[in-house]
């Protein structure tokens, strides 16, 4: 696993945001693959597969939050990223406690998008370190 590079995994149903933020993140030397639906990256995702989820909240059919609660019903747990273009204190709330470590609004500059893409792999190498202690 520890040759295994991580991943940034975007779900995002606008295609053009998940083709623009995956060159973002490949222009700073990360791996990225896109998603255009929740359902595309449960049926793709493979937890063994070190990285961070970049999650839009509104999205047809499962939304961002149903994601983040079938993650936790499957016990998957990756640092989550949630990006918004319809922003409210309520849904802020509601996605840090559904375990997202950070919720960041559309638009959104990227040198403060990928601080935090940095950090969440950074948290998600220490647990999986942690883990195979």
């Amino acid at each position: 696993m520890d040759n295994v590079k991580a991943t940034v995994f975007v779900v995002d149903d606008d295609e053009a945001i998940c083709k623009s933020l995956a060159m973002l993140i490949e222009g700073a030397g990360l791996n990225a693959q896109a998603y255009s639906s929740a359902q595309d990256f449960l049926d793709d995702y493979d937890p063994a597969i070190p990285g961070c989820l970049l999650l839009d909240v509104r999205m047809p059919g499962m939304n961002g939050l149903e994601l983040q609660a079938e993650l936790a019903k499957r016990r998957i747990h990756i640092p989550t990223i949630v990006i918004t273009g319809h922003a409210d204190v309520p849904m802020a709330v509601q996605t840090v406690k559904s375990g997202a470590m950070s919720f960041i609004e559309k638009p959104f500059g990227d040198k403060a998008l990928l601080d935090d893409i940095r950090k969440a792999i950074a948290l998600d190498a220490k647990s999986r370190r942690v883990q195979m202690q």
